[in-house]
Parts: structure tokens; C-alpha cells; sequence
């Protein structure tokens, strides 16, 4: 491929720049796939034909070394397959390679990893340099996304048939489904042809190919397609054109012209590449000119080897800086060299099918994988499996391998139990006849629930545990006695150094049972209960307020019910008000008396340490060392082993040999108040804990333990996701059910209910208004009253102190307002202290003059009098009985009252 496109890019160029001074002279050596003949025929050329570049090498291995001597004689070595990511402009400034770093391929192929949800993979590798430079970058790019390399398999080029199917024999009889391959040409298409030959390219299994097979796989021989079928790969991409489409046809025509006797390819990248290394080469030749193409020969001595003989080239470092200052649109895009290598920002996603490969999506640095190109994209980074076309995967399968399994011949799962305080929960039985292991119990429901929701079987056993404590449980997991442990075991902190949990199957944390009192209906004072003292206080201080209100509007015209405007708007809103407090009383009360039934005699740790309270907990369980924390003196903590223990010493109470409060955690306490459904309750949690969760070794097991569970292990987040569907379904409470009881029968006297005291904090609002209302309305009364009377108050005792002005100004307003239609409408006063008389029908006239007609008093009927002091007022009553009563008048014209009987 090299040579045809080489020839090719010479021709083509000339042709179109006929007027150049320079020309390429091609001097070509064979290095037979060896690194030591491939610097044999690098020293050749550069001692013989004194050559002003090397185009090559294939192989990074010969890179390395040819790199080198690039580096003595400063000529340009240029490599368009070398893809080694050890080669580095930084330590060989004279080595360019034009094409890619293998680097760049990793984070793609993590993106595929993680679209289709993959946790571990196995990495098959040549043992050459090629092989190994990706290997480090592949690994931190799989640990970006929390995927593990349980292994790593590396096949030399010269393994033979046996040794390669010996070493595929051992993968198949790892759990883990996911192999990513790379390698060259001649060795990966052996082992490929042995993987189809092994059954491993089948149903369950899913392969993805570096660039290096990807890159040609459209020119391959069928039979080794056929042995890629279902596969991934990634390759940098070409974007398409016209003129690489009249050069695939071109290309196509020459390289069977040039190799008649192979079969025929088709163009690929590294045929694209090749043509523009040499346009980059033959632009950077005409650009220097051929002056200067000698080389200086350095002083040696006598005893010099044959290298320190080599010449440097003169021209050598303004050719290397011409070639890398080069930027034109080739056939494989954009050439622009950074850091003396091309750089590509797109790669390809593929699925090798029948004949060929089809593209299944794309991936960039900026937006992650997607199924289209498209300009202008502004979506975020993404790794779905969505952004993806459906594949097709090996076996001709379109469901998408889970990435591990159990293998068929591996050992059953060891589950190791042990009894529990609450056999609810966990009971071991052993039959002494069989030694068979029987299990039961809230723990094993839901880890057998959990196996049976799994999409693949995993055959396990039961092994018992009897001694030690949970702790030394736990730890038989990191021994390898056990491939998990299952049980009511608590996550914490001190165990997941050893162990990897699921999420937790039950309610987490610590809280406290305590006895429950009921009296509060038996308070002789519950009616004041309602509202708290502040409340009462406020109410109380807002009435004497609005009643002043109401008292200074209405003092002067009215002395029984309201009359002014303003005061009847300030009651309104005090009735209002009063009607929501009352509402709010009513319904405090009637929840006080018949809602709140229960309260815990303990509400808080704090109260147990202040009044120096015995506390209980379980025989053997963490909580000792918890209390111990909480500063419970070790005298005043004490042990029970078993529920009727608990409630025994809680009747007894704290100074009668028992207890105030058993601390416990949740899921025994719900246990604990089914069993006992009156006087006791929960109080807390008071801590915090994961809950009950399995356990599973984090330990990577000898790859021969097939059922093991070796750290990052795909079967704990399976188990965990079904474990959560569980806990979110009726499963869990059918499994409640049946080994707790119904809740719900307790839950009355279980549980407390609280029905606070209302406070004046929630009705300051209601009293801000009230407030705010009776004075803005006493405001405008005021304003009003002395607007009309200002001119007869400052008349007032002009010439006394200013507290006797305003003693005076208080006994103005202190007197009845006469003027006042109530008082017009005939309201006498009665100086001895007697009743009012109503004076309502009254007749008017002058002194001595006899009255025949009654008509009601008007104020035009003062017209009608000669003198306004002299008249008489005869009374009108509907009772036949005459009565007497004194009578004041006060005549407009005199300050003098007129008084007669």
C-alpha cells in the first residue's frame, strides 16, 4: 500500500508542478519485517546515498532505533504506520510521524465500554512495542469510567497455534465477557481465526479492535472477516469527497498493476497517509532548494565505530522545521503536525457484519459518541448506548452481551450464614442426620428474591458459620473462606476495608424504644392547653385595647350601644378576629382530647444522660461501643439477649432495675414493636448506619475460582439493581409480612402522635391587623374631633402651664357631645343618678301658651320661639302614671344651664 500510494503522490505532484527546480529521488530498501535489517538498511542509505530523509519505518520497534540515528546525523526520519505512543518528537526531535498516536484511540473506546454498561474487560496485546505503548493509556482511560482489568493477556509473535489456544482456553474460563484487541496485522489475524475456532465468537461475548486491524479490515482476507463477525472497532475518520473517491479508483487500478499476483484492497488510511507524507516532503524540498545536501563528516580517531563515522546533514534541520511548519488539505484531511505528529479529533465506531464493516456512529473529543455528524452540534459530552446505531453482535445476536458470566464448569458460589439473636431474620438449622444446611428467614427471602430476578443463574451453597462475632463474620470474606456472606449484617465504616456490600435492604440507622405514657386527658387544665401562655396574654391584651378604642370613640355620644361609623368598623374586625381564634381553639382542643393519646416517656439521648438513666442494648452488638461514644457511663449501660428481656426491664424503669431505653437498630426495633403492640415506641433515629446490607470479596480471586466475586465484580451492582427493585415493589412487604407481621395492626399504639399547643407566633399576623385597624381608626377619629373643636379648646385657659391645659382639654372631651344626633334625638340626663328618659315625642312652646297639637321637636322650631331661654318641654309617656324628672337645657345663646322639674 505504501509503495503504490508513494509512487503515485511523486507523479501526481510533478504533474501539477511542472515548474519546480527540485525533484524526489526514491531509493528503496526492504527490511523484511526485522528491526536489525530495517537499521541495516537505514545505515545504507545514509552512509551510501547519503539520503536527505528516511520515509518509514513500518513498525514502531524499527522506529526507535532509526529514530536514533535520525537524531545523530539530524535527517528527518518520517513514519506514516509507526504508531507507538513510546515514540515521542520529545526525546527524538527528528522522528515525524504522519498518522496517529495510538493515545488517541483510548478515550473512544472507553466511551464504547461505557455506553453498553460494561465494569470489567480483558485486554489482548502483542508483546512488542506496538502492543505495549497503548497499554498504559488504555488502562487509565478504563478507570476514568470505574472499569477494571482483571487481566491482561499478552501473545508473542511467535506463539504458535497450541500456545494461543491454550491461552484462549483460559479466558473462556474467566466470568468476564469483554476483550479489547490490539495488534498488527500478521498476529492478530491468526489469533482471530483461533478465537472463532474456540467458540468465543458467539452469543455473551463482545469483542472490540483497535485501529491498527480496523484501520485495513475492509481489505482482509474473508476468511478472517468471517472470524470477526459481531465485532467493534474504531478508526480515524476520512471525511469523503470527490477527489478521494477518483483516487480510490486510481489507486485501486495501480496496486494491482504493481502486485498482480495479492488480492485485491481497498484504499485505507495508511494509503492516504502515505501520499501526503510525501506532498509534505516533496513542498519542504522545494521550499530549502537543493543547495547544502552534503554531509559534514566529524573528527574520529582511529578506534571509531562505524556510527561515529556518520556524517550530519547540513541541510537536515531546516528541512525537519520546513516539513513540520507544513499545513495543506490532503487526502485524509487537514495536515498539520503538533508536537511532530498528526493529530485527528474524529474517529469511526464500526460493526464488522458480512462482507465488510458498517458504521454505527461517531466519536469526537468534544460531544462523545453520536450517530450522525453534524455541524453545529451543541450537545454535551455523552456516552450512551443511544448515540450508537443498533448492532449486531457475535452469534448474530441484537441483544447486547451483559459483559460476564459464570462459566459452566466453574464451582457453586459459596454464601456463607450464621444464625442470628432474631431468628426472623436469619436461622441456620443443620439436619445431624444428612449434615444438609437448611436457611430461612427475612435475609435469605430477599437474597433469593434478588438471585431469581437475575438474568443468568448462578448456582451457590450454603455454608454455616458458628463462631466468632459479625465482625470476625465479615472477615471470612477477605480470607477467601467465603465468596459472600449474607445475613442481617451492618454496613460500617471499619468492614468495607475488607468487604464490598450491596446497597441495603433495610431501613438504616440506631434509635430507641421506650415506654409510653397517656394522662394528658386526665388534666383537670386542658381547656387552657389549647393556646400557650403567650397566646392567652396577647388575646387578652388585644381586647383591652380594642375595647379602649371603642370606648374613647363612643364616650362623649353614647352610653349603651355603638353608634359611630368608625367603631362599628373596629368591632367588626375584633369579631372577626375572635372568630378565628376561637375556630383554631376549638380545633386544638378536640385534637388534644381525642387525637393525642401517647407520649414517650424519653424523647432524646440528652434527657437519659442528664437525669443519669440506665440504657439497654443487645448482647454482642456494636451499639456498646456507640453508647460508650454518646459518654454513657459503662455502669449505667446494661445487656439483654432477647425482646421479652427488653421488655421486661423497660416495665421495671430506671430505678427499679431495669432500664429507660433499649438502643437498638431499626429493623430489630420494628421487629420488637410488632411483637409488642402496646406501651412502647420508637424514638430517633439517634444514628445514622447504612443498614443490612451482602457481602462480597473484594479480593481478586486466582483466576480459577470461577465463582468468585473479585473486587469491581459486575454481580454486585446486578444483585444491588435488583435488590432496589425489590425494596420499591410489594416483594418486600410480602417478605415483612411474613416473618415481622403486619405493622400496620401496631401502628396506633406503636407509634406517637403530637398535637402542639398553639402559640402567639402563629396568630401575629391576625393581631397585627386588629392592632393596626383600631389605631388608624382612633387616629382619624382624634383627627376629626379636634378639627371641629380646636377653636373652643385653645380657648381654654390660655394662660395656664401646659398640664393644666391638657387637664382641661380631657374634661372638654370628657363631657357629653349635646350636638350629636343622639343627643338630638332627645337623650335628658338625669342629675340624681336616675335613669335616662326617653324624650323622643316632644312639644315645644312659648311660656304660658297652651299646646293643643304634639309634634316632634325640629330645629327649625326654634324659629318659633320669642325667647330662646323662656319655653317649656311638656313630656309625652305611654304609661298612665305621671312622673317627675328634672330636666337640663342649655341654651345655644348661654352658658348657663336652665334646670326646672
Amino acid at each position: 500500500m505504501g509503495r503504490t500510494s508513494i509512487a503515485m503522490a511523486i507523479e501526481d505532484f510533478y504533474s501539477i508542478h511542472e515548474n519546480y527546480t527540485t525533484r524526489l529521488v526514491i531509493h528503496t530498501k526492504d527490511s523484511d519485517s526485522d528491526d536489525v535489517q530495517a537499521a541495516s538498511a537505514a545505515l545504507d542509505m545514509l552512509e551510501n546515498q547519503k539520503v536527505q530523509a528516511i520515509v518509514g519505518p513500518q513498525k514502531s520497534s524499527q522506529a526507535v532505533f532509526i529514530s536514533d540515528l535520525g537524531n545523530k546525523t539530524q535527517v528527518p526520519i518520517i513514519s506514516f504506520t509507526a504508531t507507538s505512543p513510546s515514540l515521542s518528537s520529545l526525546h527524538t526531535p527528528y522522528f515525524i510521524r504522519t498518522t496517529l498516536n495510538d493515545s488517541a484511540q483510548v478515550n473512544s473506546i472507553a466511551s464504547i465500554i461505557k455506553a453498553f454498561g460494561w465494569r470489567e474487560v480483558v485486554l489482548i496485546y502483542e508483546d512488542t512495542d506496538y502492543g505495549r505503548g497503548i497499554i498504559p493509556y488504555l488502562i487509565d482511560a478504563l478507570q476514568g469510567i470505574n472499569t477494571c482489568v482483571p487481566y491482561r493477556s499478552v501473545i508473542p509473535l511467535s506463539a504458535t497455534n497450541d500456545e494461543i489456544m491454550e491461552e484462549l482456553y483460559k479466558l473462556m474460563s474467566m466470568q468476564t465477557r469483554v476483550f479489547i484487541v490490539h495488534m498488527s496485522f500478521s498476529i492478530g489475524s491468526l489469533l482471530l481465526s483461533k478465537i472463532k475456532e474456540a467458540g468465543m465468537m458467539s452469543k455473551a461475548y463482545a469483542w472490540i479492535i483497535t485501529d491498527g486491524l480496523t484501520n485495513i479490515v475492509d481489505s482482509l482476507n474473508p476468511s478472517i472477516v468471517s472470524s470477526m463477525q459481531g465485532a467493534l472497532g474504531v478508526k480515524a475518520y476520512v471525511p469523503t469527497s470527490r477527489d478521494i473517491d477518483n483516487f480510490a479508483q486510481r489507486w485501486k487500478r495501480r496496486f494491482q498493476q504493481d502486485n498482480p499476483d495479492d488480492q485485491q484492497v481497498e484504499l485505507s488510511i495508511f494509503a492516504t497517509q502515505a501520499y501526503d507524507t510525501i506532498w509534505a516532503l516533496t513542498m519542504a524540498a522545494e521550499t530549502i532548494g537543493t543547495t547544502n545536501l552534503s554531509f559534514e563528516r566529524p573528527k574520529v580517531s582511529k578506534n571509531s565505530t562505524y556510527l561515529e563515522t556518520l556524517g550530519v546533514s547540513i541541510n537536515g534541520p531546516k528541512l525537519l522545521k520546513t516539513i513540520l511548519n507544513s499545513k495543506f488539505r490532503g487526502l485524509s484531511g487537514d495536515f498539520n503536525l503538533i508536537d511532530g505528529q498528526l493529530q485527528y479529533s474524529t474517529f469511526q465506531v464500526i460493526n464488522v457484519v458480512g462482507r465488510g464493516s458498517r458504521e454505527i456512529g461517531f466519536w469526537t473529543a468534544e460531544h462523545g459518541l453520536s450517530r450522525q455528524l453534524t455541524r453545529g452540534n451543541n450537545k454535551t459530552y455523552s456516552a450512551l448506548m443511544s448515540d450508537l446505531n443498533p448492532v449486531i453482535w457475535p452469534g448474530e445476536s441484537t441483544e447486547v452481551p451483559k459483559g460476564w458470566e459464570i462459566p459452566v464448569s466453574g464451582k457453586k458460589l459459596r454464601i456463607g450464614v450464621r444464625n442470628s439473636g432474631y431468628p426472623e431474620f436469619m436461622k441456620v438449622e443443620i439436619d445431624p442426620t444428612t449434615k444438609r444446611t437448611t436457611v430461612g428467614g427475612y435475609s435469605i427471602d430477599v437474597f433469593e428474591a434478588a438471585m431469581r430476578r437475575l438474568p443468568y443463574a448462578i448456582p451457590h451453597e450454603y455454608i454455616p458459620f458458628n463462631s466468632g462475632t459479625y465482625n470476625d463474620f465479615v472477615y471470612q470474606v477477605y480470607l477467601q473462606k467465603f465468596d459472600a456472606v449474607v445475613g442481617d449484617i451492618t454496613i460500617r465504616y471499619n468492614r468495607s476495608a475488607y468487604v464490598d456490600f450491596t446497597v441495603p435492604y433495610t431501613e438504616s440507622g440506631v434509635a430507641m424504644i421506650v415506654r409510653v405514657k397517656d394522662d394528658i386527658n386526665k388534666n383537670a387544665w386542658i381547656f387552657v392547653k389549647p393556646f400557650t401562655i403567650d397566646l392567652w396574654l396577647g388575646s387578652l391584651a388585644f381586647l383591652l385595647y380594642t375595647g379602649f378604642v371603642i370606648w374613647v370613640m363612643e364616650h362623649r355620644i353614647n352610653w349603651e350601644k355603638v353608634e359611630y361609623f368608625l367603631s362599628k368598623i373596629v368591632v367588626i374586625i375584633w369579631v372577626a378576629a375572635v372568630l378565628i381564634l376561637k375556630s383554631s381553639y376549638t380545633a386544638s382542643l378536640s385534637s388534644m382530647l381525642t387525637v393525642q393519646k401517647l407520649q414517650p416517656t424519653v424523647t432524646s439521648v440528652h434527657d437519659l444522660l442528664e437525669n443519669g438513666d440506665y440504657v439497654g442494648y443487645y448482647n454482642g452488638s456494636y451499639v456498646e461501643g456507640l453508647l460508650e461514644q454518646l459518654n454513657f457511663d459503662k455502669s449505667k449501660i446494661r445487656a439483654y439477649d432477647t425482646s421479652d428481656d427488653f421488655a421486661e426491664a423497660l416495665s421495671k424503669g430506671s430505678k427499679n432495675g431495669g432500664v429507660e431505653a433499649i438502643v437498638h437498630e431499626i429493623p430489630y426495633i420494628k421487629l420488637f414493636l410488632a411483637q409488642h403492640c402496646t406501651g412502647y415506641t420508637m424514638v430517633g433515629p439517634i444514628y445514622k448506619t447504612e443498614g443490612f446490607g451482602f457481602v462480597s470479596s473484594i479480593v481478586p480471586l486466582p483466576s480459577y475460582v470461577f465463582a468468585a466475586f473479585p473486587k469491581g465484580s459486575p454481580l454486585i451492582p446486578d444483585i444491588s439493581r435488583e435488590i432496589l427493585n425489590i425494596t420499591e415493589g410489594d416483594t418486600i412487604i410480602q417478605i415483612e409480612k411474613k416473618w415481622i407481621g403486619d405493622q400496620n395492626s401496631c401502628l396506633n399504639e406503636g407509634s406517637v402522635v403530637r398535637s402542639n399547643s398553639l402559640s402567639f407566633r402563629s396568630f401575629w399576623g391576625l393581631f397585627l391587623v386588629t392592632g393596626v385597624a383600631s389605631t388608624c381608626f382612633l387616629l382619624i377619629f382624634l383627627i376629626i374631633f379636634f378639627c371641629k373643636n380646636w377653636h373652643e379648646m385653645t380657648s381654654i385657659n390660655r394662660n395656664k402651664s401646659f398640664w393644666q391645659q391638657l387637664i382641661s382639654w380631657l374634661r372638654y372631651y370628657d363631657k357629653s357631645d349635646l350636638n350629636s344626633n343622639n343627643n338630638g334625638r332627645g337623650m335628658l340626663h338625669n342629675p340624681n343618678g336616675r335613669n335616662h328618659v326617653d324624650c323622643t315625642n316632644i312639644e315645644v312652646m312659648p311660656y304660658n301658651h297652651n299646646v293643643k297639637d304634639e309634634s316632634s321637636i325640629s330645629e327649625n322650631s326654634n324659629s318659633n320661639l320669642p325667647h330662646p331661654e323662656e319655653f317649656s318641654i311638656e313630656l309625652t309617656n305611654a304609661s298612665s302614671e305621671d312622673q317627675s324628672v328634672s330636666i337640663i337645657v342649655t341654651s345655644e345663646l348661654s352658658d348657663q344651664a336652665i334646670t326646672t322639674s
